[in-house]
């Protein structure tokens, strides 16, 4: 499949020189764009919040065009995205992140990858839900994304779950505060690929037992609450939840109610899934994963066994 062309802000211009000097935006192939660095980039744009946030945290350097071929709402504040990358030297890990840089829009994005790399591999695809604010990027995508609109993707971050199959079997506890169960879902989604890999071929990773704990204000903001359960009932000994509303006011469906706890996640419930064999990814405001890793910390869980990753 052939990738299109996508438009790119000015504010790139000098990454590739003089091309279109007087030109408000620039026309850049997929193959150009591979070839814009990392620092070329870096010199040409602005940096402001995502960037400066992350000038430090490793990128890819390669520059991907991408294409919306869908959108949905997710919450009453959260929209989705289903973006196609037709680019096979794009690729990312189970939690990373992407700038998201926007024809015509001056700040860059970041957003996490919900979707599990293995849909990259079979449909070229990834998926990502943004929630609504003033940012830039998060206004142009609530208010003027539309279908077969063209951005620009870069992969970034060391927060990620990537075993190979040679690799000592772990349990997982992922911890989500709100939108921060972006990355936490892809490391679900991804876990639950690579044991359904093993159970069909009885070859790869052997994933041991996944718990996620996920909190929100209500029901409504508990984001993909349909493709967790589906997995929880997909593999009842592997993959279990426990979601956690602070503010709830309405009546909580029979559906939900089994997995449903009123009240925020406590520490003795992380505390009794410790384990040496047991990993940690926290993702969530600051103070909820400033508590958590502390907490973890203090339980004597090895730094090396904790990962998170903050969002603002």
């Amino acid at each position: 499949m052939a990738c299109p062309a996508v438009l790119i802000p000015r504010l790139l211009r000098g990454s590739v020189g003089a091309i279109c000097s007087q030109a408000p935006l620039l026309r850049l192939t997929p193959s150009t764009l591979r070839h814009l660095t990392l620092a070329s980039i870096m010199k040409s744009i602005r940096k402001t919040d995502h960037l400066e946030r992350t000038a430090s945290v490793v990128r890819r350097e390669i520059v991907s065009a991408a294409k919306v071929c869908g959108a949905a709402s997710e919450s009453p504040s959260v929209k989705s995205l289903r973006l196609l990358v037709a680019d096979r030297d794009f690729s990312f890990k189970a939690g990373q992140w992407i700038d998201f840089f926007i024809p015509g829009v001056s700040v860059v994005g970041g957003f996490s990858i919900c979707s599990s790399p293995r849909l990259l591999e079979q449909e070229r695809m990834i998926e990502l839900a943004v929630k609504y604010t003033n940012h830039p990027p998060a206004l142009w995508i609530h208010n003027k994304c539309t279908l077969d609109s063209e951005v620009a993707v870069r992969v970034g971050g060391e927060f990620f779950f990537d075993p190979q199959p040679a690799d000592a079997s772990r349990n997982l506890v992922l911890i989500a505060g709100g939108v921060g169960i972006n990355p936490l879902l892809s490391i679900l989604r991804h876990s639950a690929d690579l044991h359904r890999e093993q159970a069909n071929k009885g070859s790869g990773y052997k994933i041991g037992t996944i718990k996620l704990f996920y909190s929100a204000k209500n029901t409504s903001e508990l984001l993909f609450k349909k493709n967790i359960l589906d997995l929880v009932n997909e593999f009842p000994e592997k993959i279990a939840c426990s979601l956690h509303v602070t503010k709830q006011t309405t009546q909580i469906s029979a559906e939900l109610k089994p997995y449903i706890t009123e009240g925020r996640i406590t520490e003795k419930e992380i505390r009794d899934h410790i384990s040496k064999e047991t990993l940690f990814y926290i993702c969530g405001p600051p103070p909820m994963t400033d508590f958590f890793s502390k907490q973890l910390e203090n339980s004597h869980v090895p730094k090396e066994h904790i990962c998170f990753e903050k969002w603002w």
